[in-house]
């Protein structure tokens, strides 16, 4: 007699899913701006010929590792303290209200 085909299904689960977002909101992309604005002042400052002079060799050198190690990554990680229904309902005052402007909506 032949075999009866049996239909085995794979038992391999789908890797889970990185729970990861990120969102940059408009305060995150100024925060960048101003980290790259630094950094070409620093490179602009650094690009002066004086090789006694204070601006090139003490003031460019900060404002460059302050932008690179300082500012870019705040921007990168920077999160906004939003105020959702639930934080609302938590912060409520006494009686109970919850008003409209505590609550952000997407």
């Amino acid at each position: 007699m032949a075999k009866a085909k049996t239909n085995i299904r794979s038992t391999k689960k789908a890797p889970p899913k990185a729970h990861i977002k990120i969102a940059f909101t408009k305060k995150n992309y100024m925060i960048l701006g101003l980290g790259i604005a630094v950094i070409i002042l620093g490179y602009i400052l650094m690009a002066a010929n004086s090789v006694d002079g204070f601006l090139p060799t003490t003031v460019a050198p900060i404002l460059l590792v302050a932008g690179y190690c300082v500012i870019i990554p705040f921007g990168i990680l920077f999160k906004d303290k939003e105020i959702t229904a639930e934080d609302a309902a938590i912060s409520a005052d006494k009686s109970g209200n919850v008003t409209a402007s505590n609550i952000k909506t997407n």
